[in-house]
């Protein structure tokens, strides 16, 4: 399994108004594939995961989470993650297996059974949290395709509940480009954030929230 993602403009929709409200989250899917946002705010220091319908983070879905999991405790202003042993096949952050109380960062997985939960943290600074993978796709997008892209998630900067992203038609007007320029800088766009496998109708929604996601395109430009 890899990273929960957005299934559609609506559920990036939530992730973008979740990250505005800039208090930590974690964000996984559900047995059905739809993404579930859990806000970390409130007076409780102390929460559980597990397969429990009781638990604070709960995955009945998961017959490979135990019954009690694992446990986020908030220590100051620092969300920590711990398991102690009270799991049957562990807790792994980033892939590594969890032997000690860990803190953490913008970004983490933590993968209790077969499901994936990601932490975010959106007051982290974005320097803490920008990685390689993020970097190389930056550095490889040319500046028309740049400009192609800002344009392409315009659209979200009201946060608008049914955004979408703006069409061809709408980045060529706006750039004074012809509709067969955008399609090729879209085809490259498509090449740099390697959504090629996807249904053709999905490409641009994926672009736009990965754009958006990874800090490639600040809310701050649109």
């Amino acid at each position: 399994m890899t990273e929960s993602r957005p299934n559609s403009v609506a559920e990036l929709q939530a992730r973008l108004e979740a990250e505005r409200a800039g208090g930590p989250f974690l964000t996984f899917s559900d047995e059905s594939g739809a993404q579930v946002i859990r806000p970390l705010g409130g007076e409780r220091p102390l929460l559980t995961i597990g397969r429990d319908g009781s638990s604070d983070i709960a995955v009945p879905w998961d017959s490979s989470v135990s019954r009690t999991h694992a446990v986020l405790e908030r220590l100051g202003k620092a969300w920590t993650l711990a398991d102690d042993g009270i799991s049957r096949n562990g807790t792994f952050l980033n892939g590594a297996r969890l032997t000690s109380r860990q803190r953490l960062a913008d970004g983490d997985v933590v993968r209790v059974g077969a499901t994936l939960i990601t932490f975010r943290r959106p007051d982290e600074s974005a320097a803490a949290r920008t990685s390689l993978d993020h970097e190389v796709v930056a550095a490889a997008i040319t500046p028309m395709q740049r400009k192609v892209l800002v344009e392409l998630c315009r659209p979200f900067k009201d946060g608008g509940r049914y955004a979408a992203p703006a069409t061809n038609v709408e980045i060529a007007a706006e750039l004074v480009l012809s509709v067969d320029a955008v399609k090729t800088h879209m085809r490259g766009l498509f090449e740099r954030f390697a959504v090629g496998d996807l249904p053709q109708n999905q490409k641009r929604a994926k672009v736009a929230e990965l754009a958006l996601e990874r800090g490639i395109v600040s809310l701050r430009e649109l």
